[in-house]
Formats: C-alpha cells, structure tokens, sequence
C-alpha cells in the first residue's frame, strides 16, 4: 500500500447509505460499477470524509470467490483513495466476476478513475419550456 491509513475511510454499513448514494453519479467498467454521492454539510455530524460500501451479488460466484472478491477491493480502494479522503462522499462499489483475474494495478486505477467522476456534483436535468420548440413545419 501507498501508506494509507485505513482509518481515515470509513464504511457504510446501513442500507439507507447504500441505496441514498445510488441516487448519485456512476461509474461503470467491466470489473465494477461505482455510484457516488457527494454528503450535505447536515449529513457529515457522523462521519466527515471518504466512506465506501462493497456489493458482491451472488450471481458473481461462491462465497469464497465474492469474499476474494471483496478483499481485493478493499485493499484497492485503501490505495485509490489517496488524496480524495477529505471529500465527504459516499461510494458503494459492485464488484464482478472479472475483479478475480484483472492486475492490481488496473484494480487501483480503476478505483480511482471513479472517484475522480463520481465525486463531481450532479448537475440538475434542464427541462424544455414549451417556447423553446421550433416551430412545426408547413
């Protein structure tokens, strides 16, 4: 590890973090899909900074495949998240078959590419008035 202190990241363990930051943005790979969503000044009383939430359906494989699984994320997201501590979001990671056989390195780099998108605010959808139709064709 890149000298880390796991500490410093905290975990989501409620299902209410997990489903409130699938409201947020999201990041998706071959290996993993991440949603993120940045915390309201409110929401940090608990906890301030960084926190992540592993996912590892069952479809994935055995309980020994999903739990390697998860172990491999946790170490990479300990490495990914260098520098990004500070910004109080919540991330839920999904992980998927293809964690088991992808290098480290790609692990980490993809962890922190997500971080870097996710953690962008969302910016609210534009709704068309109706002025702003062009005119029907005769």
């Amino acid at each position: 590890m890149r000298g880390t202190d796991r500490s410093s990241i905290g975990r989501l363990t409620k299902r209410p973090d997990f489903v409130a930051a699938a409201t947020g943005r999201r990041f998706h790979t071959e290996r993993m899909s991440v949603q993120g969503r940045l915390r309201s000044p409110e929401e940090n009383k608990s906890f301030a900074g960084l926190r992540y939430g592993l996912t590892v359906t069952k479809r994935v494989g055995h309980a020994t495949e999903r739990n390697r699984i998860k172990r491999r994320l946790r170490n990479a997201v300990a490495e990914a998240a260098v520098g990004h501590e500070k910004i109080d979001m919540d991330m839920v990671i999904i992980g998927r078959r293809d964690i088991l056989a992808a290098d480290y390195a790609v692990l980490i780099a993809d962890i922190d590419r997500a971080l870097r998108i996710v953690s962008k605010p969302k910016v609210a959808k534009r709704i068309n008035n109706v002025c702003d139709e062009p005119a029907s064709r005769q």
